[in-house]
């Protein structure tokens, strides 16, 4: 098919192009991705901390480490251009070096701010699970290790990829793209994988990279269950515990492109390919409707209270108990083709 075809087919993707790219043109230079933070500026933020912890035993006094909170609602603003983001003068979590309860956290993130100072340093990398095992009795788990990294990217206002400090990617990318790296292994994207599960910092940037680079629509076809709008809230809007990176990591323009529970009664999708909600479902569903972002999205929010009424979910693949390629050779191409997204 020519271009001229491609474009008629597809002709309300195109209109969503040309806005999108209206939008861009306009966007504040403030709501742009933001630099990168130079290894001086990041091994003097690490001499400073360490600097206080000397400061404070030379006065006998016990050191302690002031954390912003992450995990807190309250620390999180709502802006439909950026995502979530964290507020100035968020409230703080202490950790100190005589308590018991967190004397243990305390040499954790002194341990990986004298890894990440010696990386930066040498400019040099390492993963999240070389540090584990760095040390494996005081971080005890990965995860307390990918809590701790994140911590510090938030304390240091540094974005992670710059401490030096690299995460095994989950995400999975396929399609007509190819891409070089930063060291000019070039990267041809042409497979059978795609991308799946909650999505990390990686999979997040690949994905804001392709629409800083090409401001193309981005659409996000999840299973019709609150797990996969959760995954699709992340992608758009981001999350709490990585709001104070929310320039570099969101895309507002995502759209959903389905499995949207209205398809479910429109393509009267037999009901033994349907699921019911269980308790843990219902009590996520109600809470990604209290999310402040809903109140910009009142389609996403009817199709959520849609749910929410029918009580079922389903998965992608349930569409294939009305044809074996019916998500391939009518759901998608129909949707692209007269706008079938919100």
């Amino acid at each position: 098919m020519d271009t001229g075809g491609v474009l008629e087919l597809f002709s309300e993707v195109e209109k969503l192009r040309v806005q999108l790219m209206n939008n861009v043109e306009v966007m504040p230079d403030c709501q742009r991705v933001e630099g990168e933070v130079s290894h001086k500026e990041i091994l003097t933020c690490i001499e400073n901390i360490i600097l206080g912890i000397v400061t404070s035993l030379s006065k006998d006094e016990a050191p302690i480490l002031a954390l912003p909170n992450r995990s807190s609602w309250a620390n999180i603003s709502f802006d439909s251009a950026i995502g979530l983001q964290m507020v100035s003068g968020s409230s703080i979590t202490t950790i100190r070096s005589d308590c018991p309860s967190s004397v243990t956290k305390f040499a954790q993130i002194v341990k990986i701010l004298s890894v990440i100072y010696r990386l930066v340093q040498s400019n040099s990398y390492a993963t999240k699970r070389d540090i584990y095992y760095s040390n494996t009795q005081l971080f005890g788990s990965q995860s307390a290790v990918d809590s701790i990294v994140d911590d510090i990217s938030c304390m240091l206002k540094v974005p992670r990829r710059s401490l030096h400090v690299l995460a095994t990617s989950k995400g999975l990318i396929s399609g007509d793209l190819c891409y070089m790296e930063e060291d000019g292994t070039r990267i041809d994207c042409y497979s059978s994988s795609t991308g799946k599960g909650v999505p990390d910092v990686n999979s997040r940037l690949m994905v804001r990279k392709l629409w800083d680079t090409l401001h193309i629509p981005v659409f996000a076809l999840v299973d019709a269950d609150p797990h996969g709008i959760e995954i699709m809230c992340i992608y758009k809007y981001g999350s709490v515990a990585m709001s104070f990176e929310a320039h570099s990591l969101t895309v507002p323009s995502v759209m959903w492109l389905g499995l949207l529970p209205s398809d479910l009664q429109r393509l009267r999708v037999p009901e033994d390919a349907l699921i019911p909600l269980t308790k843990r479902d219902e009590s996520k569903l109600s809470s990604l409707l209290k999310r402040p972002y809903l109140t910009s999205q009142p389609d996403w929010q009817r199709e959520m209270e849609l749910m929410q009424q029918t009580k079922v979910k389903a998965e992608i693949q349930s569409l294939a108990a009305i044809a074996p390629d019916f998500l391939t050779n009518t759901y998608l191409p129909n949707k692209l083709r007269y706008g079938g997204w919100v």
